[in-house]
């Protein structure tokens, strides 16, 4: 396809795995026994990949976080033996296959490499890469693991569309250079320093519109830059990453 057919010139689109394409807070959820319990132990967890820095085995960061605020170290087994039940957001195949048409996806996820590529395969989509944070050596926000994804995409920031889940993704894809789009499902605030972004929404469909796909527009009741950002409401959940 040639640059002129595609809005903004975007060559390529990354995602966000755990957020952006897949609903995993219910699965954590489920795991800690119910929502306040699960929250409390994912917000704990990214805290600690936050400030993590360099790679360290996904499954050690999931058991200190159950730990810290008082839970089970097993749960972060049990975790890993439900990352089969993660589902996408019901939108999330048919926009994630429309985009897969037309041009190369991706993602950039924060786990290891074996629950990075069970994740990828629920969506049931040819990803061109699946950047893990075990393979990048760093869990995102760090520019590593967005810079190895473009690497091996061949392509240089300015072209590929990022998809962010969390708000932590804003300033990491951003810092790289790319142009980002957040899928903000609950509404969350931007990150402080967050740079501008090409747009915003509560689903992942006004995505195609954004991307110059022929007869997808925006439906009611879904937020976008264009047509009104999504409440900013801290108080929902904290997102995964």
């Amino acid at each position: 396809m040639t640059q002129n057919s595609r809005h903004g010139s975007y060559d390529a689109v990354l995602f966000d795995l755990l957020t952006a394409v897949l609903d995993s807070w219910k699965v954590w959820n489920a795991v800690a026994g119910d929502e306040e319990a699960g929250m409390i132990w994912r917000h704990e967890y990214l805290e600690l990949t936050y400030g993590q820095g360099d790679y360290a085995p996904y499954e050690e960061i999931v058991a200190q976080a159950a730990e810290n605020v008082g839970l089970s170290r097993d749960l972060a087994n049990d975790l890993a033996a439900h990352w089969t039940d993660l589902e996408p957001w019901p939108e999330a195949p048919v926009v994630l296959a429309k985009i897969a048409r037309d041009r190369p996806v991706g993602a950039v996820t924060n786990c290891s490499e074996r629950l990075g590529y069970t994740a990828a395969a629920q969506i049931h989509v040819n990803f061109s890469t699946v950047v893990t944070a075990e393979r990048a050596g760093v869990y995102k926000p760090r520019a590593a693991a967005y810079q190895l994804a473009l690497d091996e995409l061949g392509l240089p920031a300015h072209r590929v569309l990022f998809v962010a889940g969390s708000r932590f993704d804003l300033i990491g894809a951003g810092g790289v250079g790319m142009p980002v789009w957040w899928h903000n499902r609950i509404g969350m605030s931007p990150a402080a320093n967050a740079p501008a972004l090409v747009g915003e929404g509560n689903s992942l469909t006004p995505l195609l519109a954004v991307l110059g796909i022929e007869g997808v527009s925006a439906p009611s009741g879904v937020n976008s830059l264009s047509a009104g950002s999504a409440p900013h409401d801290d108080h929902h959940a904290t997102p995964e990453r």
